[in-house]
């Protein structure tokens, strides 16, 4: 018996429970194998198999869900998701050693699912003999987030940015001084998905004004064990009424640079060298310039008998 249409076999398979799974990660824009390999190395008549691929669409209520399949004589082109339209792809000569494994190339987000493989003997009225269920997780790196600001207001305003990443990240900001982490209630984060499907970060921290502030932003990847913190350290010196980044000089009220201690040594130097020739020149009698004097060897001193 060889089944009409793989529509029809949908309604058969829900009820089926899977017999292994796996988990996988990949990263966006790369590419993928889907584990489903049959646990005895038998050869297998390809006429006689029936290969199916699908998502598990359990509490989705979306039929759409063939990704590919191999059943001799048929085209899987037509009845497969859009999405998967020329990525995926079964090798003919692995399924012979029993290997059905699913090449998927190009990972995009979309594509963090439970895929799961059937294959059936047709000559023994589709009897299945594998199933397993492959759970896909899908990561991308973020960018380095960028601090920004203080913005001049009552309260201190930093901003931190990082886009392109995958899942959705947690967001820290930490003091740098101590590497601790400050408190949730001081941010606010934003997290939206873009055009690529990927995550992009604004967070906002608000902090009372200090004569020293030093923050940064951290983004963290569950999925990649990352902690991307920025690079960018922000400090500030100034009072609740003013606020300056790190005064060069002490004209606006901060402390005397060591530039002006220096100054003040050179001076008292130069004063005691005026005095002392002033003091050479009232005791020492003046000399007579006689001009360049050409350098002589001098004569050996002999003794004559």
């Amino acid at each position: 018996m060889r089944p009409r249409s793989p529509g029809l076999l949908l309604l058969l398979l829900w009820g089926l429970q899977a017999e292994s799974q796996e988990e996988v990660r990949a990263m966006v824009g790369s590419d993928v194998r889907l584990r489903c390999i049959h646990p005895e190395e038998n050869s297998f008549d390809l006429n006689d198999l029936y290969v199916y691929w699908q998502i598990s669409m359990a509490g989705k209520g979306n039929a759409d869900s063939v990704v590919t399949y191999y059943l001799s004589g048929n085209d899987s082109t037509n009845h497969s998701d859009n999405h998967y339209k020329d990525r995926a792809q079964l090798s003919l000569d692995s399924m012979k050693r029993g290997d059905f494994s699913l090449h998927l190339r190009n990972i995009t987000p979309q594509d963090e699912q439970k895929f799961v493989c059937l294959v059936f003997q047709i000559s023994l009225q589709l009897k299945k003999i594998l199933e397993v269920t492959v759970t896909l997780h899908v990561a991308a790196n973020y960018s380095m987030p960028v601090v920004s600001g203080p913005s001049q207001d009552e309260e201190l305003t930093f901003t931190c940015t990082s886009t392109n990443g995958y899942p959705r990240p947690n967001v820290y900001w930490i003091n740098k001084t101590d590497n601790s982490v400050l408190d949730d209630a001081l941010h606010n984060s934003t997290v939206s998905l873009n055009a690529r499907g990927l995550y992009d970060v604004v967070s906002v921290l608000r902090i009372g004004r200090a004569r020293r502030v030093n923050v940064g932003c951290c983004i963290e990847n569950v999925l990649l064990h990352q902690n991307l913190t920025s690079g960018q350290t922000e400090t500030f010196t100034g009072t609740k009424d003013s606020i300056t980044e790190d005064p060069i000089d002490g004209s606006h009220g901060g402390e005397p640079r060591p530039v002006l201690s220096v100054l003040v040594v050179l001076a008292v130097i130069v004063a005691l060298a005026l005095a002392i020739g002033w003091l050479c020149r009232s005791r020492c009698p003046p000399r007579s310039y006689t001009g360049a004097q050409v350098a002589r060897p001098e004569l050996a001193l002999t003794e004559h008998v």
